[in-house]
């Protein structure tokens, strides 16, 4: 029987509640969009403070301030579904602006935006502090005397790729970036799946905009694979009005940030940032503002750069280590949400709509990739020849194959047929069974270490496989012996 996630129950207000005073009444609601009057002599919350109403079946929904359009009138955007909630309904403004439950509590729990429990799991334990999630990003240091150069330390991942030509380092940003149905998904929990296994330590998932039926496998996965209880999780889901989905990415920040604080290497994982672009779009949109020529918000490269500034180490203390899902909207990488995304990363892993439909897992493209991660100085004078060996052999396989194509590969020198077959059982070297897809693939996940990896590029570049076919290569971990 299929596993689901229990629902939230509908929470009728308490004594509290009807005891507090009246600020103000709904005057007007367009879908997300709710407009309230303050009564006079009353003062208006500010912006992103937090207003809440209940529905006449008794459902609470939390209000954020996003402008005021008159004295006494603001606009607000709905951080949960405005289904059955009523004109002229009595609003109670907070004064404080949206705040998560943090502490050690939150671990294996799953909360949405304004910090609600969607696990069915009661209250939030062992979280003293209630934390606004919208935090004034971390000044840099410009201390010379106390400023020190670090040597950056590899996260070893587990997939052949990643390891080989995008390595992760602690503190770095890494995007995967592709289309619908490309794998990107899969590529996060399964790096989920083996960083957390290998190293421990904390991470916080943040789900944004994504399916509600991914959210509730990825739960039961880390429950059955009893790594919850190093996971925290936000999820502000495709069901989900456009604030929570553009917002829940400050919540899933916010819980990092207190892990940081408490010197812990933090693991920051987000799936999808696109849609935290999508929702600040239809925000914009429903709010009436003016869209920029692309059709985007006009603050989408600020709202973009603001929360990849709040992924920043702490120094001599923990660092923020995070992967992001981009999502790529008709596969083009030319469009403005994807190009700001990706100016902001150190590491761009993008994934290949020809090569899914040749059936190469992980799809990732290595000639449109990049990392800056990739250096002598971090991965050592042996990784880096190589790394770049191998993207030789890719860029001339891609340059000898639309010749292959139509004149056969007997055409070519001795020397281009060398250098095409070889690359092709890199190609398939590279292929690797995940241990998230076992239950589509039937085959068992591989883990496989760095210097493996990058002995068996070696063999294959040098020809100790020449007497070897590239199928042979197809969805292995380690290279064959000879």
């Amino acid at each position: 029987m299929e596993q689901t996630a229990p629902k939230t129950k509908l929470v009728a207000p308490t004594q509290a509640d009807k005891d507090r005073k009246v600020n103000g009444r709904i005057v007007a609601i367009q879908g997300p969009v709710v407009d309230v009057r303050f009564y006079d002599g009353e003062m208006a919350p500010a912006v992103y403070d937090c207003i809440e109403v209940w529905t006449y079946n008794g459902k609470r929904v939390t209000l954020q301030c996003s402008e005021h359009i008159g004295p006494g009138l603001v606009r607000c955007t709905a951080l949960q579904d405005t289904l059955n909630l009523q004109q002229n309904a009595p609003c109670y403004c907070t004064y404080k602006p949206i705040a998560i439950p943090i502490g050690d509590g939150c671990f294996g729990r799953v909360m949405d935006t304004s910090g609600r429990p969607l696990d069915n799991g009661g209250p939030f334990e062992n979280c003293p502090n209630m934390v606004p999630i919208r935090q004034p990003t971390p000044q840099v240091s410009f201390d010379l005397k106390s400023k020190r150069r670090e040597i950056p330390e590899l996260l070893e991942t587990g997939i052949k790729y990643v390891d080989l030509l995008y390595p992760l380092i602690k503190g770095s940003k890494t995007g995967v970036i592709g289309g619908a149905g490309c794998g990107k998904t899969v590529i996060i929990l399964e790096l989920i799946n083996n960083i957390v296994k290998a190293h421990g330590g904390a991470c916080v998932f943040t789900g944004i905009g994504e399916r509600i039926r991914e959210g509730n496998e990825l739960y039961f996965e880390l429950h059955e694979s009893h790594l919850l209880h190093k996971v925290m999780l936000a999820f502000g889901q495709m069901d989900q009005p456009p604030g929570a989905r553009a917002e829940v990415v400050n919540a899933g920040l916010t819980m990092a940030e207190y892990l940081v604080a408490k010197n812990k290497d933090v693991l920051l994982f987000m799936d999808n940032l696109y849609r935290f672009v999508q929702g600040g779009q239809e925000v914009s949109t429903l709010l009436g503002r003016v869209p920029a020529e692309t059709g985007y918000q006009p603050t989408m490269s600020s709202e973009v750069n603001t929360v990849q500034e709040r992924i920043r180490s702490i120094d001599g203390g923990g660092s923020i280590t995070a992967m992001q899902a981009v999502y790529v909207p008709a596969d083009d990488m030319t469009d403005p949400a994807v190009v700001a995304i990706y100016a902001t990363l150190d590491g761009n892993i993008v994934l290949s709509r020809d090569l899914v439909q040749r059936g190469m897992y992980p799809a990732i493209d290595p000639l449109q990739s990049s990392c800056t991660n990739l250096d002598p100085i971090v991965v050592g004078k042996a990784h880096f020849e190589i790394s770049q060996r191998v993207i030789q052999h890719f860029n001339k396989h891609n340059a000898l194959k639309r010749i292959v194509a139509v004149i056969g590969i007997e055409e070519l020198s001795k020397e281009d047929q060398l250098i095409y077959k070889r690359a092709e059982k890199l190609y398939n070297f590279m292929t690797q069974p995940f241990s998230v897809s076992e239950v589509f693939t039937g085959k068992k996940g591989e883990y496989v270490h760095v210097v493996d990896n990058i002995s068996g590029c070696v063999r294959i570049l040098n020809g100790d496989y020449d007497h070897l076919e590239a199928q042979d290569f197809y969805m292995i971990g380690t290279a064959p012996r000879v």
